[in-house]
């Protein structure tokens, strides 16, 4: 009777392991990198939740340098800001984006103050 409990039990779990991972949406990761002033900048999106996470980082930035960062979906100013790279040179802006019908484009625009403008696209389907 215990091992018939203990096998029922092993296939259950067995079951509903392999149901889970079929169940478990494929994420469409897309990333870019380019280089602007010396720092490597990097765009990366992520499908989630009916979605997408869309990350801006820059690294090897001088140190407290100030940067103006900008994101756009589809053409449409998602967000903007001006941003100091902390004490390694780095820094980052993050935002949750809705999907839309078709394609969807992401366009990061990465200028340091007093200098020129650096911008990198992604699509994802």
């Amino acid at each position: 009777m215990k091992k018939t409990i203990a096998a029922t039990t092993l296939l259950a779990t067995a079951a509903a392991g392999a149901t889970v991972l079929v169940a478990t949406p494929a994420h469409a990761d897309v990333e870019r990198r380019g280089t602007c002033a010396g720092a490597t900048y990097e765009l990366n999106v992520d499908r989630e939740r009916g979605g997408y996470d869309v990350d801006a980082d820059l690294e090897n930035a001088k140190a407290f340098s100030t940067w103006k960062v900008a994101i756009r979906h589809n053409g449409n100013l998602a967000v903007t800001r001006t941003i100091k790279a902390d004490d390694e040179g780095e820094l980052d802006l993050d935002t949750f984006r809705k999907n839309t019908a078709g394609k969807d484009t992401f366009k990061l625009t990465v200028t340091p103050v007093g200098g020129s403008a650096c911008s990198l696209k992604v699509t994802a389907a």
